[in-house]
């Protein structure tokens, strides 16, 4: 076996303590460090409920020490979770910590609940996640917290706040109509108001736009979709800097979140090609924006990284990059844009996105707007490009065109 790193937050990565790491490389040697691993490349997977003491002075130690990183019962994780949550800490500068979550749902309402009071009001983008929406409506509304929306393009900022503004919560790009928001100025005007920022970076991971940096004081990622990277499990995190850390982890604990080592496991594992999968998506995903722009049966493509996109200058200055998620306007009805959908072969038809296959879907922004309508004529159909070939998904695009009945 070769030489261990020196690095003193790394294993195996070969730099000195003193050279910052690049994004690719941080992916893949964050949270390894020689106590989580141990001897081998990837931390082992410890299954356990029950943490056992030499002795009552050391069960006692552990708990008046109420610190995570060390163990003390299943619920407060082992170094399969802890290796996780510390990588991506990393991948945020300026990050105290992250807490795990068994969804990205659970992930935006602890976050939520973490700094909201009854009698308080949230902020939150009109082009947010649903199932958010569904929460402020739901659990939110009934504990007291009223939710206010706003456009997600506004720009004059400091004019939505009131005296019991507490939270905004916003998503940029939206993940069904890809608006992009100025999230440094956002915060500029929430932290003039002490309103918490909260971040659904779920489109971009801390990979392509790394939110504490911008201002955010809660980066949400639904790692079910990038980190994951495979379809094949459910997980959020929250990552937050030293001031709101200790209201989300009792928060957390509280309402006794935790994920399983299996999970955390997996997470990790998709986490170290995080790099390699991202670019192929974001490569892909642009290809086929631009081919669809030529369509005649296509009436606008949202994606931020498209020049006629509105919010791309933003997207320009604030990104690195661009997943491979996007949308597009079909001119047909429902019908015709259903059609189109079941003739496709590469495709699936299914919710959420990120993983490896290529997915679409019909979504109707027009039943969850509240503050500006959606009023586009055509149908939009959402599409996750996966790390097919890129040539193949646009046969298969193109011969769906044509088997519909719609392609001219």
């Amino acid at each position: 076996m070769g030489p261990r790193c020196r690095h003193p937050q790394s294993a195996g990565c070969g730099l000195s303590s003193d050279k910052p790491q690049k994004p690719s490389t941080k992916i893949v040697t964050a949270g390894r460090r020689a106590s989580l691993t141990g001897p081998v490349v990837n931390v082992p997977i410890w299954r356990a409920s029950t943490h056992l003491y030499p002795d009552v002075a050391a069960l006692e130690a552990g708990k008046a020490s109420n610190e995570d990183g060390r163990f003390f019962y299943g619920r407060r994780g082992s170094p399969t979770q802890w290796s996780l949550a510390e990588a991506l800490t990393e991948m945020e500068p300026g990050a105290h910590g992250t807490m795990l979550y068994p969804s990205g749902v659970a992930a935006v309402a602890c976050a939520l609940l973490s700094v909201l009071a009854p009698g308080d009001v949230l902020l939150m983008t009109d082009n947010a996640y649903d199932p958010s929406r569904s929460f402020a409506e739901g659990f939110l509304k009934r504990f007291g917290v009223e939710t206010r929306y706003f456009d997600p393009r506004a720009t004059d900022y400091d004019s939505v706040f009131c005296d019991r503004t507490k939270a905004i919560l916003l998503e940029s790009p939206g993940s069904l109509t890809f608006e992009v928001q100025d999230i440094p100025a956002i915060c500029a005007a929430a932290k003039k108001h002490n309103v918490v920022t909260l971040l659904d970076n779920t489109w971009a991971t801390s990979y392509f736009h790394t939110a504490l940096d911008k201002g955010i004081d809660m980066a949400i990622l639904s790692c079910t979709k990038y980190i994951v990277g495979h379809s094949d499990v459910m997980m959020g995190s929250v990552t937050t800097h030293a001031k709101y850390w200790t209201k989300l982890r009792q928060t957390a604990q509280q309402l006794g979140q935790t994920v399983s080592p299996d999970d955390a496991y997996l997470a990790s594992r998709g986490l170290r090609t995080l790099s390699l999968r991202m670019k192929a998506h974001e490569a892909s995903a642009l290809q086929i924006a631009k081919w669809l722009q030529t369509q005649a049966d296509v009436a606008a493509v949202f994606h931020p990284a498209l020049p006629e996109c509105p919010g791309h200058d933003i997207w320009k200055r604030d990104f690195t990059g661009a997943s491979g998620l996007f949308s597009f306007i079909h001119k047909g009805d429902a019908a015709t844009a259903a059609a189109f959908i079941d003739a496709l072969g590469l495709f699936g038809i299914g919710y959420s996105w990120g993983g490896f296959e290529s997915l679409a879907l019909p979504v109707h922004p027009e039943k969850h707007r509240s503050a500006v309508p959606w009023d586009k004529e055509g149908t939009l159909i959402r599409l996750q490009i996966g790390l097919e070939d890129t040539d193949d998904l646009i046969a298969d695009l193109e011969a769906a065109f044509r088997e519909s009945g719609t392609l001219t």
